[in-house]
């Protein structure tokens, strides 16, 4: 069963001892490729390095996390520029509004935010975007770019079924995450996972963040990580009414496609 996680986060400091184990016990369960977000200038510098001494099996974006807009400047929009002209960058971003945290002023979000759909005007690349508790305003600027911009998926998604219908009708993917096998706040995912197209559907760890909480035998760590994402698909094929080797064949092709991977 072949899998592909479309976002995980390898270049964090908890994978500073143990990334490589950590790449080889993904494969060994069948997780064939990963895409290691970039979510600050320095973090997609280093996924392109991580990206490239793992080639074949490893692949990069390039963005600035709503997080750190506030950051963002003229040369950043140069680096990442440049980035997006690298093979192995296959997606802009991370980038998207938060207004859950508010870490940067909303007017930087939205600024920076902008000036990334149109860096991926200008290279032509999917995008690979975050939106918490943002939707109206994130919805707005989206729905600008859309015309202009090739694939877009807005990943790890927690939203409301009317925020993801929202998406799909802007001809969006969606990337769903171990929130969902988390019965305190993932339940609502559920009730409506099934209304996403096969070919619009892709799935990722979001690791280090959201260990899947349904994990057997449980784990004593709190670092999610890319081997778990079968546990992910799983659940996602029990919500989709389809086997886990049906959901991991769809998964897998839609990702190929988004991302243009090789076969």
């Amino acid at each position: 069963m072949e899998l592909i996680d479309i976002g995980c986060n390898l270049t964090h400091d908890s994978f500073g001892k143990d990334r490589d184990e950590v790449i080889a016990g993904a494969r060994d369960v069948g997780v064939t490729r990963m895409v290691v977000t970039g979510a600050s200038e320095a973090g997609s510098i280093e996924a392109l390095k991580l990206a490239r001494r793992h080639e074949g099996v490893l692949f990069a974006t390039a963005g600035v996390h709503p997080h750190l807009a506030a950051e963002f400047t003229s040369e950043t929009e140069s680096v990442l520029a440049d980035l997006h002209t690298e093979q192995p960058v296959v997606a802009v971003g991370e980038c998207g509004l938060d207004y859950f945290r508010d870490f940067s002023p909303r007017p930087a979000q939205k600024k920076a935010f902008e000036r990334q759909l149109e860096l991926a005007v200008a290279c032509g690349k999917p995008v690979f975007l975050h939106q918490r508790d943002a939707h109206a305003d994130f919805l707005a600027i989206l729905r600008e770019f859309r015309p202009h911009l090739s694939h877009v998926v807005v990943h790890c998604f927690t939203d409301t079924r009317e925020a993801m219908l929202d998406y799909l009708a802007l001809d969006c993917h969606i990337g769903i995450t171990g929130w969902i096998c988390d019965e305190r706040r993932g339940h609502h995912l559920k009730e409506f996972v099934d209304e996403i197209p096969a070919d619009r559907l892709m799935i990722e760890t979001d690791a280090p963040y959201l260990k899947p909480r349904n994990l057997r035998p449980k784990v004593r760590t709190h670092r999610n990580e890319p081997r778990w994402l079968p546990w992910i698909a799983g659940t996602v094929a029990a919500c989709r009414g389809v086997t886990p080797q049906q959901l991991a064949a769809q998964t897998t092709a839609c990702a190929r496609e988004f991302f243009s991977l090789p076969a």
